[in-house]
């Protein structure tokens, strides 16, 4: 039996690996078809810029992940208290 989460319930890893295997996934297609072009798109992906870039983004999206579940638990607590009465 397969269980489902809600995308509430997901770690915030999960939303962060998204990128990472669209990437992925787009190398090694180019890789496939040219070589070359493949290691030019790693060496720009290593690159000083693109690397501070990378973890800037992974910075603040952790920070908007994390305020994104602090505004479900206001939701559910509010959802539970208010409307449900509890």
């Amino acid at each position: 039996e397969v269980q489902s989460k809600s995308i509430f319930e997901k770690d915030r890893r999960d939303l962060l690996a998204i990128p990472e295997a669209i990437a992925s996934y787009f190398y090694e297609a180019v890789n496939k078809v040219s070589p070359k072009v493949s290691q030019f798109l790693l060496d720009t992906v290593q690159s000083p810029s693109v690397v501070a870039a990378r973890q800037r983004f992974v910075k603040e999206a952790a920070k908007v992940s994390i305020m994104f579940e602090q505004l479900i638990e206001k939701i559910k607590n509010l959802w539970y208290t208010r409307v449900l009465g509890y």
